[in-house]
């Protein structure tokens, strides 16, 4: 397919979600460093620790000297399950539903003169898999969703004195995706659509450009605050539909998309010349996403309303320690809890959106002068939650009900290189 497409595949992949293994709220991603991971993300806005630090405040790049490379990657493992009653009769369940993925992140800086810093940031915000199939008798709600992105992002960062730098850059998104709803063996046995059979299926690309802005503040030797801003990513996508609701026909359509405007505050503080503690609190605006619709002209002259949403925003807080064992051997702890996008009234078993609680552990090695190691370890809990959810045709009419439980757990491992020149 054309890379310049944007399909209806992406958009519906990334906000009718099964969003069941993102490890932020919605379908966001937080894994952009190892380093981090081992904290729990927590300070990531008021901390230098490596070249990965522009992708959360580009600001901090003024803390960085010389030229810096930091190259890693996170495997996300989660056990997500889904388990109900379709029309309030017929039990099902559905095992490990998100796939397990590794992302990889790469992050150059290079620092111009005492007061400019420039760098360039590949990571990404946004990715998921999952998969009902088998026995699963609620495949008509959905069967599939896949995403995968990639962001490229430079950034610059100006130093103004020695309490205060300034910073941004801009972010190039690159995504592809697929999502599909399927007969299921009940809609079989009913007589209505054979069981495997495309209710409908979607599959593209997406590009689209948005911003970040970061500032920090050296209150002193040893407390430091940073704050940074990313912006809303709009996207108009163009592509294509099939499968039994479009007559068994590809048809072109459209739909326009905002990816939400996210916000962070950090702090760093350096207790003893061993002990820093550090914090952060998240914001993303998901309650810009009420609905979901496409236009399909070969298929309706109205615009065909995908999905009812009504999301709210979504907070998170964290909280880190690193304690330097030895010159050459720093440890890192942290917690964090992360509120659900989505109220009880809203989940369905297609984003089975819940709160999350973090537990992390890391580790970062002084090889040489020049190269450090960073792992870190990270387990989630994801809070048992009820989901609901309705079927109906064109004239609003009730189809199919589900009602369940989603339950689960996510591993994180994470690897980080990074090299001074």
């Amino acid at each position: 397919m054309n890379k310049n497409k944007i399909t209806l595949a992406l958009a519906l992949a990334l906000t009718l979600g099964m969003s069941a293994n993102a490890t932020a709220a919605g379908f966001q991603l937080a894994e952009y460093s190892a380093t981090g991971l081992g904290r729990a993300f927590a300070g990531e806005a008021a901390m230098a620790d490596n070249a990965g630090v522009q992708f959360r405040n580009p600001a901090m790049m003024t803390y960085l000297e010389g030229t810096q490379l930091s190259i890693g990657a996170i495997y996300v493992d989660p056990n997500i399950d889904v388990e109900g009653k379709v029309n309030g009769v017929k039990s099902t369940e559905a095992t490990d539903i998100a796939g397990s993925a590794v992302i990889p992140n790469f992050y150059l800086s290079h620092q111009l003169n005492n007061q400019w810093v420039v760098g360039l940031a590949l990571a990404t915000n946004y990715g998921m898999e999952t998969k009902l199939d088998g026995d699963y008798q609620a495949t008509q709600f959905g069967n599939q969703a896949m995403v995968k992105s990639v962001e490229i992002n430079p950034n610059v960062a100006y130093k103004i004195n020695d309490q205060f730098s300034i910073g941004g850059g801009v972010r190039y998104v690159i995504g592809e995706g697929h999502f599909g709803a399927a007969g299921s063996s009940l809609t079989e046995q009913a007589g209505l659509i054979p069981a495997g059979t495309d209710i409908k299926y979607m599959e593209g690309d997406d590009t689209s450009w948005g911003w970040q802005l970061g500032t920090a503040w050296q209150i002193n030797e040893y407390n430091r605050i940073g704050v940074n801003y990313r912006s809303a990513v709009d996207l108009t996508l163009d592509g294509e539909a099939s499968g039994l609701l479009y007559g068994n026909k590809t048809l072109p359509g459209s739909m326009d998309l905002t990816l939400p405007a996210t916000a962070e505050i950090s702090s760093f503080h350096q207790l003893t010349d061993k002990v820093a503690v550090h914090a952060s609190f998240n914001w993303t605006d998901w309650s810009s996403f009420e609905k979901l619709e496409a236009n399909i002209p070969a298929f309706s002259s109205k615009p065909d309303l995908i999905k009812e949403e009504n999301w709210e925003d979504n907070y998170r807080l964290a909280v880190g320690t690193t304690y330097q064992y030895t010159d050459t051997l720093a440890l890192r702890s942290g917690v964090a809890y992360d509120t659900s996008a989505v109220s009880e009234k809203h989940r369905t078993q297609t984003i089975p959106e819940t709160d999350r609680l973090w537990l992390s552990l890391g580790a970062g090695y002084t090889w040489s002068e020049n190269l450090t190691l960073d792992a870190g370890l990270a387990y989630i809990f994801a809070k048992d939650a009820a989901m609901n959810e309705q079927l109906k045709d064109a004239n609003g009419n009730v189809l199919s009900t589900f009602e369940g439980e989603t339950t689960g757990d996510i591993w994180l491992v994470g690897v980080q290189a990074s090299y001074r020149f």
